[in-house]
């Protein structure tokens, strides 16, 4: 089958499209012919050893297809079945061996390409605006990055739960993506000398009761600065690079706000939190209250593209590779 490898760690040309043998499901494991695999800011940590794996590696956490067999002991799947998974590694790859505690089935009326694009962001926006900071009916929250893949889906789930989104992007055409998934106001940082005093404009003065923040180095110090007193800080990602030590008089300087550092593994730590979470993302999208935008479409060749048009910010929405 074809697959992606990466043999050293690196730049996007690391990502090699080559011949390697099927892979063939063990005990409590399902092959998985892969439709679409999700592509996530995650997976360039990995490719470049900041998340290190032994090498050689496929990487993608994220993607959905049909079982085409079943490995000893499974019993709750079956070839044919649609299947969707966010966490297990291999997915940039024509054939997948996913674990059945990882595996979600894929609700009839959900497109295979938008399940494999949906769970990995869609269910880390879930913990983030359910678990990491509960969104409640009037609160004002700080999205930054709001019309990218995570971006959008928080846009939406916070929406959905009664709050108030102030986005930021960078671009008017990124703007009219965030209005269209429902922020409320849109700053374009690249306009701006002082985001922070932007939001307390935005706010009366107040802050915001949360700041999702997925960029880290480039926009902590003024997510720090929007927050309301015992204001919640979830910084859930680097794009911008891994934010320098913080004193934590800062967050009392603030107004004994809070910082979370959270990752999806922990928010899925059981088998019931998971098929929670990976079912309200399904429900939402079946329902029409979380659309999945699939910004940018990739052949499997393609992953080093997909990699750098990524953290050269050219994107907008979820991107997919497509093996077929």
């Amino acid at each position: 089958m074809r697959a992606v490898v990466v043999r050293s760690h690196g730049g996007p040309e690391v990502l090699e499209s080559a011949e390697v043998d099927a892979p063939t499901p063990g005990a409590g494991e399902v092959l998985v012919e892969v439709a679409a695999a999700g592509v996530n800011y995650i997976d360039t940590y990995h490719r470049t050893g900041a998340y290190p794996l032994p090498l050689p590696f496929t990487p993608g956490l994220e993607g959905a297809g049909r079982v085409v067999a079943v490995g000893e002991g499974v019993t709750e799947f079956a070839v044919g079945d649609r299947v969707a998974w966010g966490n297990t590694l291999g997915s940039y790859a024509e054939h997948a061996v996913v674990p059945v505690s990882d595996a979600i089935a894929v609700p009839d009326g959900v497109d295979l390409e938008i399940a494999g694009g949906a769970l990995l962001q869609g269910m880390t926006a879930h913990y983030l605006t359910h678990s990491t900071y509960p969104v409640r009916q009037g609160d004002a929250v700080l999205v930054h990055a709001a019309a990218g893949g995570m971006g959008l889906a928080l846009t939406q789930f916070v929406k959905a739960l009664g709050g108030r989104v102030i986005g930021t992007v960078s671009t008017e055409e990124k703007e009219r993506l965030a209005r269209e998934a429902g922020a409320d106001e849109v700053i374009r940082y690249t306009e701006t000398d002082d985001l922070a005093a932007e939001v307390r404009r935005l706010t009366d003065g107040a802050g915001v009761a949360a700041v999702y923040d997925g960029v880290g180095a480039t926009t902590f110090d003024a997510s720090l600065a929007s927050l309301r007193p015992r204001g919640v800080l979830a910084l859930f990602g680097a794009a911008s690079g891994p934010v320098p030590p913080v004193d934590p008089q800062r967050l009392n300087a603030a107004g004994s706000v809070f910082l979370t550092r959270p990752t999806l593994k922990h928010h899925v730590a059981s088998r019931e939190e998971l098929t929670w979470r990976a079912g309200d993302v399904f429900r939402a999208i079946a329902e029409g209250t979380l659309t999945i935008r699939v910004g940018h479409r990739y052949p499997l060749a393609e992953a080093a593209t997909a990699h750098a048009d990524l953290q050269g910010r050219r994107t907008t929405g979820k991107l997919v590779l497509l093996p077929r």
